[in-house]
């Protein structure tokens, strides 16, 4: 179903005076009940309204209009408007709309989000909370007017955040955290299956590193047996 002329009824109250379209084209395109397009022509209806010419705003054209009058079922089609006008998009600047009754509440949730969450950025507890940057920094340099009697609340609890658009922040703020560099953070254990390997080889060295002595204390005393053997035939 299309939408109305502007103004229908004083729309319907010109074409009624100006044009001798049928009742029911001028309810069609009005958007109203053919007895009211009746009540209109026999002035029971719309008393003292004004009409208002669809031409002249652009609503209607003057060729259609008389088509219309030659073909008593034509259904009138509303002119289309050569001007495009550009979509309203909506602003999410600002600090988000918090109700008089919580208000008193949010220095609260600043001061917990602050100690808690201290990887979330100002813009990030301002989305959060509703607040401005100035009770932000207030409040983490102890400087706000009520310092002395804050204590942190969670703003879920309170109602001032919900825990999706918190656990999103603190994702978002997690996620823009530089990476810990490796080196920075000293030496770490290795492996189980780096260090069980090691201990398994171990004994195998030290059996190989034993038998290596053998072998040569072995060497050494067949050559000290062979140097006597050629003293006592000298």
């Amino acid at each position: 179903m299309s939408q109305g002329p502007l103004m229908p009824k004083a729309t319907a109250v010109w074409l009624v005076e100006n044009t001798s379209l049928a009742f029911e084209q001028i309810a069609d395109f009005c958007k109203l009940h053919p007895l009211e397009v009746k009540g209109i022509a026999d002035g029971e209806v719309a008393a003292g309204i004004k009409g208002l010419d669809p031409v002249s705003t652009g609503q209607l054209t003057r060729d259609e209009i008389e088509k219309a009058q030659k073909a008593p079922h034509y259904k009138l089609k509303p002119a289309v408007s050569k001007v495009k006008l550009p979509e309203v998009k909506r602003t999410t600047k600002g600090p988000r709309y918090t109700p008089l009754s919580r208000r008193q509440d949010r220095p609260n949730a600043i001061l917990w989000l602050l100690r808690n969450h201290p990887e979330l950025k100002d813009a990030q507890i301002i989305r959060l909370v509703g607040t401005t940057k100035s009770t932000i920094q207030q409040i983490r340099e102890r400087t706000h007017w009520n310092s002395g009697s804050l204590q942190p609340m969670d703003p879920v609890t309170l109602g001032l955040a919900t825990q999706i658009n918190l656990d999103f922040e603190v994702q978002r703020a997690a996620a823009d955290r530089p990476a810990a560099v490796a080196a920075d953070s000293g030496a770490s254990l290795l492996p189980t299956e780096v260090s069980t390997a090691r201990d398994a080889q171990e004994p195998e060295e030290d059996h190989g590193g034993r038998e290596e002595r053998l072998d040569a204390d072995s060497v050494f005393a067949k050559l000290k047996g062979r140097q006597q053997d050629e003293d006592d035939e000298a």
